[in-house]
Order: C-alpha cells, then structure tokens, then sequence
C-alpha cells in the first residue's frame, strides 16, 4: 500500500504512533455470546474499526466513561465487570486496565454481574434525570463503587448534587 492510502491497522491496539496525543483507546470486542466488550456511557472523540468483531474507540481527557466486559464459556459466565474511567491529561498519574491505553483514573470497579447490575442501575437513575452519566460527579462514581463493595445501596445521584458539583467544577477552573 502506498503511504497516502489506507493501511492495514495490526491485530491488536492502535500503535501509539497513530493515536493522538493525551487521548485514551478502548479495545472493543463482540463476539455473541462468549466476548461481549462494550461501551456503556462516555463521549467517543473517534474511533478506528480493525476488523467484523473488534474496534478502537478514543477519549479525550477529562472524559469520563464507562466499561462493560463480559465473556462466558460453554459452562456459563466467566467474566463479569464494569469500570469508570476518568481520561487523565497528559504527565498525571493513572491506574492500568486490560483493553485501555494507557489507562485512566478509577472511579468505579465492580466484578460480578450482580454487583454490574447495582452499577448499571445507578447509571440509569442518573439518566432518568436528564442528565448525561459522563457529567456526573466523579465522587458519586466512587461513592457507588465504596457503598457496592460494602453490601451497601449506594444514595442517589440528585440534581441538588449535581448543581453542586458544577459549582464545586467552576471553583476548580
């Protein structure tokens, strides 16, 4: 292939060389009923299809999504987990996970499909109020995290803590 053309993108991620600076990639992969990766909330910047049953899907920083692996084998599930990410800038710290590159900041990591289900609830109270989950706080993402892994029910997300936290975000700015 010429240069100017499309090349072929190798199986696995993006190379670093080709992504943009500062942004992370999620490797995505669906295969029915056995891999089931899948974004549940978060604004894409963009993204690269690298064959029928994989993608890559780029953030910017300060975004923050949400990730669903699920896998089983003949015998039943093997894999249940979802984690919110927050997309860290370039130079701050971050924490690794399998499929993202090069990571991001933590908010929420549950495994066990009853405990994804808490989450998935939560993040659809979130919607109910009009409210895209992305924009939430990142502090209710952690509460729900802290109040699951404790056999807890985590408090609901308001739009009183919501104005809050845009009013806590606008100080920090």
């Amino acid at each position: 292939m010429s240069r100017d053309g499309p090349s072929a993108v190798p199986a696995g991620m993006l190379p670093t060389a080709l992504a943009d600076p500062g942004m992370v990639q999620v490797q995505l992969t669906w295969l029915e009923q056995r891999v089931e990766h899948w974004i549940r909330f978060g604004r894409e910047a963009g993204g690269h299809i690298i064959d029928r049953r994989r993608r890559v899907v780029r953030f910017r920083p300060g975004t923050i999504f949400a990730f669903v692996r699920w896998s089983a084998n003949d015998y039943g599930t093997i894999v249940s987990r979802i984690d919110i990410v927050r997309v860290v800038a370039p130079g701050q710290a971050y924490s690794t996970l399998p499929f993202v590159r090069p990571g991001g900041d933590i908010l929420l990591r549950i495994a066990g499909w009853p405990k994804v289900v808490q989450v998935l609830e939560a993040i659809d109270a979130v919607e109910v109020l009009d409210l895209d989950p992305g924009d939430a706080a990142p502090d209710h993402w952690r509460h729900v995290h802290n109040r699951i892994a404790a056999g807890q029910c985590p408090r609901a997300y308001t739009l009183e803590r919501h104005r809050a936290w845009l009013k806590r975000r606008e100080l920090l700015s």
